[in-house]
Parts: structure tokens; C-alpha cells; sequence
């Protein structure tokens, strides 16, 4: 089954980059507008979400309707189909009308080639079953539908919706499409990929107790464009089981976004059981949908533990084990969030043309007052500061105002030598007349501030004190504060208290490193500067000027007063 994704037509069909890379079941929802990149579960996974979802031959599921809405290569209807036909056989129909079959399964493909190579491996597996080609044929006609799952009509409820949903970018599908799927999904919110309208429509078909179960990317249940589609499983469904994928091979290749497998059923809420990063082989994954859906509670320590209170709307979900859970509450119960206490988090500028807009300080021509230091992310590399001589060009006054290019010759001069990269930008080609501006605007003063800088993405929070010369790049994020010592600051943003709030709301990606993203950073807890005691600024500003991250845990640790169980929970492997 397939995470990924379609590219706009063109003679040969592009790669997706890895940073965006999904998993992605079936083709495209575009028609002609496709390029199919197709990854595809392992049978044992399709096995295991089947079992999680409770579609097993020891119930009538011949009596029972499953879904699946994009359906590719099979890898989800072929083994229900086998499933299918031993409790069609168990039961002992009589007469054995096959056509009572007709309405048990619907499953979805548009892609031809897809459809067609599929409907014919349905049939091989119901003759392999017994069945007369002429029957075979029959069902596979009823069964398989060829459409586009979000704009198809579809009869009834189902007491199953199982795959692994399409993972497509939005600037990837054709804007008639992506406008008429905004029309019809409110869960297709900012930079929602496909996946997220394919949950949304497979939960609104869920009959009453009924249950989905899917892989794919985790990064809806925290991004932003998550919180709608959160929002509507906290009002409305439970999340049973969640499995987190990340790093597993759940897939016949590799990909770069990690997966999770998620059931959620239209009934009332409850705790979920959360297991993590399982043996992908068929033995483990039949061990572990055992002990997931047994009634006893699971026994501490063991692959499975118990979360409450991990949905609040459309807020990310806490998924952590209880432990970890508990503590992150506690703190966001007592402490305002960082930019409550005089802080700001920002990101550095992105210019949408490096090549034209940065440089040599020392040899970009134009005006001095019209570029500033630039820093990178090497030049924080060892912990500190250390300027590599980079520039960015600067088109604004310090009022906020695009500067006329008639009073800078020198940058104009600058600029025209560089109009065809310029011009090719999104910026410039919707608005002509201020063809020169950077993408995100420049505020000269910002360069001058005292700051802690944070690349994107690490494994641990890199925090680095930049005493007021350089400019942010675009993969930093910066801290400034009217409040807070900075140092003391920079102490308590490297502890691990802070990348427990990380690490809590972030998605991963590959290799394990964190987004130390503005939109985590924000929800880091910290007391308001007032309160903090006198000896414990002093030990937390040297902790920062030693740079010793056991130092800044302690501190810490005695600033959001954390009790030796709390500090058991901070032990545990994330």
C-alpha cells in the first residue's frame, strides 16, 4: 500500500523530495494530472491493521461491510477478500447464494492501470476460493469501484474503512480539484495533505461502532494542518490504538515521513493504547494486536501502555507514556507559555533566492546601509558564534517600507544583474512593482538585538547567545526577550525539560531529529522572570556560559520543581 505522491504532468515524472516524502496507497486523484510514485505496505502490516480493526474470520463479516478508498495494488483488499470468504464459509449458508456477498466489501481506486490489475488479482483469489469464473467476476464488479474517492457518491455505512489513505502535497493537485475538495471537506485546512479529506470522509462513513484503521504519515495528529481533523475525532470518535511506525521498514521501500497505524471508532471515548516502533514481521505484529485489544489493562512496562487525556480539540495529540503525559499537564497547568512572559520566538528571513540576495559582506556593491551579517546555521555549528562573513541584502527601510531603487543606485545595479532569478519567484510574479523584495520582510533592528539562535532541526535543542550583529537565516529560529536574562534563558532552552516540550508536540523525521520549529517553541512552559529566586538565575546564566547541559538539568530541574518521579519520566527513551 502506497504513501505518496503525484507530481504535476510533465514529460518525465519528478521525484519526490525526501523531506516530504510520504507513504501513499493507490494513485493519484487527479486523472491525467499523475506521475505515480507508489510505496507499498508489507502484507504482515495490511494484516495487522485488519486485526486491530476486528475484521477477522471469527466474525460474520459476510454480514458486515468493509471500506477501503484507495485501494492500488490490493494490499488491503486481497487479504480481507481470503478473510472474507473463511466466515462466508464457517457460517454455512444455505442456500450458498454468493450475491449475498455483493454488498460486503467497496473499495475505491481511480487510477486504470491500478484498477484493472487489481479487479484481475481479485478475481485469481475467489477462484482460488472455489468460486466459478463467471461468480468471481461478478463480485469483483460489484466490489471494486473505479473513482476518486472524495468526489464519488457512496451508498450507506460500513463497520470497516481500512488502507493507507493517498499522501499528496496541495501545490501538487490541480487547482479546479484542490478548490472543489476545500469546498467539501473542512478538514482540508491550510497545507493539509490528500490523507487528511480521505480520514475525514472515511470517518463520516463509519457506521455506529464502527471502526477505521490506516497507516499513514503521523504528522497530522501535531502539525497545524491537523487540528481541524483532531478537532473532529476528539468531538466525535475514539482513537482505540495507535502504533508508532517511525523508523520500522512498514514498507516494501523506504520513505523519509514516518508512519504510524491508527484505529479510531464512532463510539464513545476512551483511554487509548499506544505502542511504539514494533518488529515488523507477521509473529510480532499478531503477538502485539493481541495484547493491544485484550480486555485487561496492559501490564506496566510491557509494549503497550494506556493514555488518557491525550485529545483536548484541535490540539496536538500527547500520545507519550503516562508518565511523560502527566508531567507535560502539570507544567502546562502551572507555567505560561514562553511568549507570555515577555519572550518572542521568530524565524530568520527567507529571501526566495539565496544566489541573488546573499553574499560576501565584504564584496556585495551596494549600499552599506543596504545589507546586514547573516547567520547560518554553520556559523553556530560548535555552540557558538563564529560570523563565516555571509551578507543579506536588505530592500526595506527601517519603517517596514520597500526602499526606492532610485535612491540606492548601487543595489539597484545589484538587483538588475540578478532580475531573472528575482523574477522568478512567487513574490515578485504577484506583485510586478515590488519585484525586489525579499520574501519575508526585514527588520534592520532585529540585527542589533541580543538573541538566542535554534536551527530547525536537531536531535537535542542548539542554543546559541548572539550578542547583537547578525541577521537570522531562514533555517534559524530566534528567542529575544524585554524580560528574561537571556543567559538564563539559553540554560533553561537547553535542558531537557524544554525538548520534553519539543519532543512532545513536534513530528519527527528521518533519522529521529526534532523541528525545533516556532510552533513548538511556543509551547514551552516557563515561569515569568520575577519569580525566578536570585541564587537560581545565577546558576542557571552559568550553567548557559559553560555550556554543561547536567548543569542546565539541574536547574531546571529545581526551577519547574520536579519531583523524583517526574524526573524518572524525563529518563525515559522518547
Amino acid at each position: 500500500m502506497p504513501l505518496f505522491a503525484c507530481e504535476p504532468v510533465s514529460d518525465q515524472a519528478k521525484p519526490v523530495p525526501d523531506s516530504d516524502a510520504g507513504s501513499r496507497e493507490g494513485s493519484c486523484a487527479f486523472g491525467a494530472h499523475k506521475g505515480r510514485g507508489a510505496v507499498f505496505t508489507r502484507p504482515e502490516v495490511a494484516n495487522f491493521i485488519l486485526d486491530l480493526s476486528g475484521y477477522v474470520p471469527d466474525r460474520p463479516l459476510h454480514e458486515m461491510r468493509l471500506l477501503e478508498p484507495s485501494f492500488g495494488a490490493g494490499d488491503f483488499v486481497l487479504p480481507a477478500v481470503r478473510r472474507l470468504m473463511e466466515s462466508w464459509r464457517a457460517s454455512k449458508p444455505h442456500p450458498p447464494a454468493l450475491l449475498g456477498l455483493s454488498n460486503a466489501i467497496l473499495a475505491v481506486e481511480l487510477d486504470g492501470s491500478a484498477f484493472r490489475q487489481t479487479k484481475a488479482s481479485v478475481e485469481s483469489v475467489l477462484k482460488e476460493e472455489g468460486l466459478e469464473p463467471g461468480e468471481a467476476s461478478e463480485l469483483a464488479d460489484r466490489w471494486l469501484v473505479q473513482g476518486d474517492f472524495l468526489l464519488s457518491p457512496l451508498d450507506g455505512e460500513f463497520d470497516f474503512v481500512a488502507g493507507n489513505p493517498p499522501y499528496v502535497r496541495p501545490e501538487l493537485i490541480p487547482s479546479s480539484l484542490l478548490k472543489a475538495y476545500r469546498s467539501r471537506y473542512s478538514t482540508m485546512f491550510d497545507r493539509a495533505d490528500l490523507y487528511v479529506p480521505f480520514i475525514e470522509r472515511s470517518l463520516s462513513l463509519l457506521a455506529n461502532g464502527g471502526s477505521l484503521g490506516f497507516i499513514c504519515s503521523d504528522r497530522w495528529i501535531k502539525n497545524r494542518y491537523g487540528g481541524p481533523l483532531r478537532g473532529l475525532v476528539a468531538r466525535s470518535f475514539r482513537l482505540k490504538y495507535y502504533v508508532d511506525m517511525a523508523g520500522a521498514p512498514a514498507f516494501h521501500s523506504d520513505v523519509a515521513a514516518y508512519a504510524s497505524v491508527f484505529i479510531i471508532s464512532r463510539e464513545p471515548t476512551g483511554p487509548a493504547r499506544v505502542s511504539r516502533r514494533p518488529e515488523i514481521n507477521g509473529r510480532e505484529l499478531s503477538a502485539l494486536a493481541r495484547t493491544l485489544t485484550e480486555r485487561s489493562a496492559p501490564a506496566p512496562g510491557g509494549p503497550v501502555s494506556e493514555v488518557r487525556g491525550a485529545f483536548r480539540g484541535n490540539e496536538p495529540w500527547l500520545l507519550d507514556s503516562g508518565g511523560k503525559a502527566a508531567l507535560i499537564r502539570r507544567l502546562e497547568g502551572f507555567f505560561p507559555l514562553l511568549e507570555q512572559t515577555g519572550c518572542r520566538v521568530g524565524i530568520g528571513v527567507a529571501t526566495g533566492a539565496d544566489k541573488a540576495f546573499i553574499g560576501d559582506y565584504e564584496t556585495m556593491d551596494v549600499e552599506p546601509s543596504r545589507k546586514l551579517p547573516l547567520a547560518t546555521t554553520m556559523d553556530i555549528a560548535s555552540g557558538e558564534v563564529r560570523w563565516g562573513g555571509l551578507a543579506v541584502l536588505n530592500p526595506f527601510l527601517d519603517s517596514g517600507e520597500l526602499a526606492n531603487l532610485r535612491e540606492f543606485p548601487r543595489m539597484a545595479r545589484w538587483l538588475e544583474a540578478r532580475k531573472a532569478v528575482i523574477l522568478g519567484r512567487n513574490v515578485a510574479r504577484k506583485s510586478p512593482k515590488s519585484w525586489y523584495r525579499t520574501v519575508d520582510r526585514i527588520w534592520p533592528a532585529l540585527a542589533s538585538r541580543r538573541k538566542l539562535l535554534i536551527p530547525d532541526i536537531k536531535c537535542e535543542a542548539h542554543v546559541v547567545y548572539e550578542h547583537g550583529f547578525l541577521y537570522p537565516s531562514h533555517n534559524l529560529y530566534y528567542v529575544t526577550s524585554e524580560e528574561w536574562d537571556l543567559a538564563a534563558l539559553q540554560a533553561v532552552l537547553m535542558s531537557s525539560v524544554s525538548r520534553l516540550f519539543v519532543s512532545a508536540y513536534s513530528t519527527r523525521i528521518r533519522g529521529g531529529s526534532l523541528r525545533f520549529q516556532a510552533q513548538y517553541l511556543r509551547r514551552i512552559r516557563i515561569p515569568c522572570w520575577d519569580d525566578v529566586p536570585s541564587a537560581l538565575r545565577q546558576a542557571l546564566s552559568k550553567a548557559a556560559v559553560s555550556r554543561d547541559l547536567t548543569d542546565c538539568d539541574l536547574a531546571a530541574f529545581e526551577l519547574y520543581r520536579i519531583s523524583a518521579s517526574e524526573l524518572e519520566s524525563l529518563k525515559e527513551t522518547s
